[in-house]
């Protein structure tokens, strides 16, 4: 039928050109009507090669929308370096036709609308690999099974499913005991007296804190140690007190920002028994002598850091306020209380650094800074403890204080700084 349309308008051009020609010369001659049908089939001939030719184009650009090699010229305008190698190195490596015929259209694409690159491949590059399999034909692979597995049915709406709601639990409870043999080493001039020795120390720690992960924190914190000693130079005393201490810590925190929190500490301290020197009767220390009692308000900051390996927390308390009580009345003025008074009471600033640093899996330090002072008096406390893991159940430990406290008695050497150091290995035990 396309062909039928195209004669009609061949026979009209022939017969409008042959009417303009006999109303220009009435002289010409009626042409032959065997060189009219012969350009007729000329003319069809030629027709006949265009639409050919079209046919083949339009086949060639339907195999090759597949084709992977061309996606450059459609994808956004991007800089490849394949185009300029070929253009400006000495030995440049073509490819196929196609390939080679993208890169020169790209390349053109460069030198006059350079505006238009809004990517480089190195950028795609580091986006993600680019694919060069694209060429590459892809077979889909389909297993065919002779029975498929049943579809699960889905739980309908109105099927009632058992919901179970558990309200958290903010508290949490830490045990850490040990018992341990140690070699101890106390100055003359320590405030609950003692000697150097080989001796055994039993510890127990135990903690109850409260934390709803939003805005309220409350810590407590109980601390025994007590540890004996016997030495053949002492012929006084059989057994005596190398290491006495009873300590509760209590912290209510309301946060104010991040890991800062309005604070409010307790602090109470006083040991379990007599404390003795070698050969001495005089009683150094004992219990409720002294006691000491510390009620402070103030900020503190949580320490988390070193991926987490280093906690704990900074409290500074510039208004708190201290009570001491002595029992005994020969140790009143050895802590700084008047004769015939067995108590005093008075206001101070504090500081306390309470943290933990775990050096590697099996080294673990301790360290307590304690500092108060009411401007006429001083006190400064620095617990250092190292452990060694040795298993699970054994452990060695390192125990360094250094305490400085003006309102005890002055000694001829060391002045009012006193120094316990100790070196055990035993049993440990935490949860």
């Amino acid at each position: 039928m396309k062909y039928k349309y195209y004669i009609i308008l061949l026979m009209v051009l022939l017969t409008t050109g042959a009417s303009a020609q006999r109303g220009k010369n009435m002289k010409a001659a009626v042409p032959d009507t065997a060189q009219v049908v012969k350009s007729y089939q000329d003319s069809l001939r030629v027709l006949r090669q265009r639409l050919d030719s079209v046919q083949r184009i339009n086949e060639a650009l339907r195999t090759e929308s597949d084709d992977g090699r061309y996606y450059r010229l459609f994808a956004p305008a991007t800089f490849y370096h394949s185009g300029a190698n070929k253009v400006l190195s000495l030995t440049p490596q073509t490819g196929d036709d196609v390939t080679d015929a993208v890169d020169a259209t790209l390349l053109s694409l460069y030198m006059r609308r350079p505006d238009l690159i809004s990517a480089y491949e190195s950028q795609l590059k580091e986006a993600g690999s680019i694919r060069y399999d694209v060429n590459k034909k892809l077979n889909q692979h389909v297993d065919i099974v002779e029975k498929a597995a049943p579809v699960p049915e889905e739980v309908g709406i109105d099927t009632p499913i058992a919901v179970e709601i558990k309200k958290p639990n903010w508290w949490k409870f830490i045990f850490d005991g040990s018992l341990q043999f140690m070699q101890n080493y106390v100055s003359d001039n320590w405030y609950k007296g003692g000697e150097s020795n080989y001796s055994a120390i039993g510890a127990l720690t135990l903690e109850l804190n409260y934390n709803d992960k939003d805005r309220v924190l409350f810590e407590n914190k109980l601390e025994t140690k007590l540890g004996f000693q016997t030495s053949r130079s002492d012929t006084v005393h059989k057994f005596k007190t190398n290491n006495d201490l009873l300590r509760l810590t209590s912290k209510l925190g309301l946060q104010a920002h991040k890991r800062w929190y309005y604070t409010l500490q307790l602090l109470a301290y006083t040991q379990f028994a007599q404390g003795y020197k070698a050969n001495d009767p005089f009683v150094y220390s004992d219990f409720m002598s002294p006691f000491k009692l510390n009620v402070g308000i103030g900020m503190e900051y949580k320490v988390e850091a070193m991926n987490k390996r280093l906690t704990g927390s900074l409290n500074f308390l510039p208004l708190s306020f201290n009570y001491i009580y002595v029992g005994r009345e020969a140790l009143v003025t050895r802590n700084g209380i008047s004769e015939g008074h067995h108590s005093k009471e008075d206001f101070a600033s504090q500081f306390t650094a309470d943290l933990q640093w775990k050096i590697s899996d099996q080294v673990l330090w301790k360290s307590r800074l304690y500092a108060n002072t009411s401007y006429n008096r001083s006190l400064v406390e620095w617990e250092n403890q190292f452990e060694l893991k040795v298993s699970k159940y054994i452990s060695a430990t390192l125990f360094l204080y250094p305490r400085f406290d003006d309102s005890n008695v002055y000694d001829d050497d060391l002045g009012y700084f006193q120094f316990q150091e100790y070196s055990s290995l035993g049993l440990a035990y935490k949860f």
